[in-house]
């Protein structure tokens, strides 16, 4: 039996002229989800609150600019003739690996200034980010962005979904693969395995839950994204994120090796805390 369901409304409120997008409050929402763990964890591991707040505060505005900033560039052919829409973020086109990339820097130099381990703080951050992505992909839910394929009614209700989630997936005349929720259940995944798993002993080195998180999200990228029809291109042939996420996975594994093999063969290693073990 068909679905009856039309598509969600984008917005979810409306004050007068002003109108409060769910795809902003769903970023909304992992950010402020994100800030309280990454505050928690931070007092484990020695890292003032402040410091995060003061880091959080610049690292925010940066992140949204450089996500966007990757996503207008690669879409330059349209937005060169549409100068008005690339502020237009309440209508989706954010690049997380724009904004992960705008992030990391802004963490550097904010590590360097305050004196706190840059692979500490990564290690702080990283399951709150994930975490955040797996959130943040319902708002291109809400948006119908980031869909895979035409697939089939039969398809999508052999997953198991609910209608109203069925019914959103219905776009420009025909149904799509739910390519958003593969990778939102991917990153939830993801951050269950670093949130179980960061404090356990001698697991991982300094760095390591940082550098897990960038080979766990950039492997199930590397398959969504393939399925995908809205990826952003370098020439017309080679999706950009999918690449990138090869350079990722590969280059996150094989620092783990070498920096183990580097801390081993002065026969020493920093714990996930920061404190020297012999």
């Amino acid at each position: 039996m068909k679905t009856v369901l039309g598509a969600l409304n984008p917005i979810a409120l409306r004050l007068g002229p002003i109108e409060v997008h769910w795809y902003g409050v769903f970023i909304a929402t992992a950010v402020i989800i994100a800030v309280a763990l990454a505050v928690r964890e931070g007092a484990y591991r020695h890292i003032r609150s402040d410091d995060i707040y003061d880091m959080i505060l610049w690292a925010l505005p940066f992140t949204l600019i450089a996500a966007r900033t990757y996503y207008v560039a690669f879409q330059w052919s349209y937005y060169s003739q549409h100068p008005g829409e690339i502020v237009r973020i309440w209508d989706g086109g954010i690049a997380i690996y724009g904004g992960l990339i705008g992030a990391a820097i802004v963490v550097i130099l904010f590590c360097r200034s305050r004196l706190i381990p840059v692979w500490l703080m990564l290690d702080v951050a990283a399951p709150t980010v994930i975490m955040g992505q797996g959130i943040g992909r319902w708002g291109n839910f809400m948006n119908q962005e980031a869909f895979g394929r035409v697939t089939s009614l039969s398809f999508l209700q052999g997953l198991h979904l609910p209608d109203w989630l069925i019914s959103q997936m219905y776009i420009n005349g025909a149904y799509r693969q739910p390519t958003f929720l593969y990778e939102s259940v991917w990153d939830i995944l993801g951050f269950i395995l670093l949130m179980t798993t960061r404090h356990r002993p001698h697991l991982y080195k300094q760095g390591e839950v940082f550098l897990t998180y960038v080979a766990w999200y950039s492997f199930g990228r590397f398959f969504t994204e393939g399925m995908r029809t809205d990826s952003l291109m370098l020439f017309n042939v080679i999706r950009i994120s999918q690449a990138l996420s090869v350079v990722l996975f590969i280059g996150s594994i094989a620092l783990i090796i070498w920096r183990r093999r580097h801390l081993t063969a002065n026969r020493w290693y920093l714990d996930g805390s920061g404190q020297k073990m012999s």
